[in-house]
């Protein structure tokens, strides 16, 4: 019952669209409208401005850690030795970013699952995660281009998963191995329009105003 009911909450916390409610809260726009249409951060800084995107990217990558890191443990030991701790937060994770992806509270269109995905990783693997978002900051900063430090930050965190538990024999646990791999996969699924226009050259940088209708910005 407990986890059952943990599952329901996580989806629920998922489901939050922040980007929408601080697009209407703010301008009183429906930020789905505006800019690239993405939920996300990055479309929010750009259109209502940054201290908002940064707000509403807080707020993603909360409604991912939360769940995994204060419901797991309950859930966990509702169910005995059914399952795991980390099977539990695993589940957990998956539903809350499922959640984001189709927010029953934004007619389930949600935005890319970067963020809340990177709260359910640092939930389960902190230090890897912290690599991976120094890896997002560097290219971000060279490139200016959202989209970009995101792909590479993904394939990053895969990088730094496989070593430490391959070659320098850290107890990370095979569900979570393939897990990560889940993520990084659904990251370049949700990003495959991106992916199309960095090939293109049309992907537009951060702060640079783009005048081609067929360039949107953001992720």
């Amino acid at each position: 019952m407990i986890l059952a009911l943990s599952i329901l909450l996580a989806y629920f916390a998922g489901s939050i669209p922040s980007g929408v409610w601080v697009g209407r809260m703010v301008r009183g726009i429906d930020i789905r409208q505006q800019g690239s249409g993405n939920t996300g951060a990055a479309n929010v800084a750009r259109v209502i401005g940054v201290p908002w995107g940064i707000l509403v990217g807080l707020i993603d990558v909360f409604k991912g850690f939360a769940p995994v890191f204060w419901l797991g443990p309950l859930a966990a030991n509702s169910v005995g030795s059914t399952l795991g701790l980390t099977d539990v937060r695993l589940i957990l994770g998956a539903v809350a970013i499922l959640g984001h992806l189709f927010p029953i509270f934004a007619a389930f269109k949600g935005g890319k699952g970067v963020l809340t995905g990177m709260g359910v990783m640092i939930a389960l693997m902190p230090l890897e995660v912290a690599i991976a978002v120094g890896v997002w900051a560097a290219v971000f900063a060279i490139s200016r281009t959202v989209s970009l430090g995101s792909l590479t930050a993904a394939l990053a965190l895969v990088v730094v998963i496989f070593a430490r538990r391959f070659v320098f024999h850290v107890p990370i646990p095979n569900s979570l191995v393939v897990a990560t791999l889940l993520l990084v996969l659904l990251i370049f699924w949700t990003h495959r329009s991106n992916i199309r226009r960095l090939a293109e050259g049309r992907e537009a940088r951060f702060g640079k105003k783009l005048h081609d209708p067929t360039n949107p910005q953001g992720q």
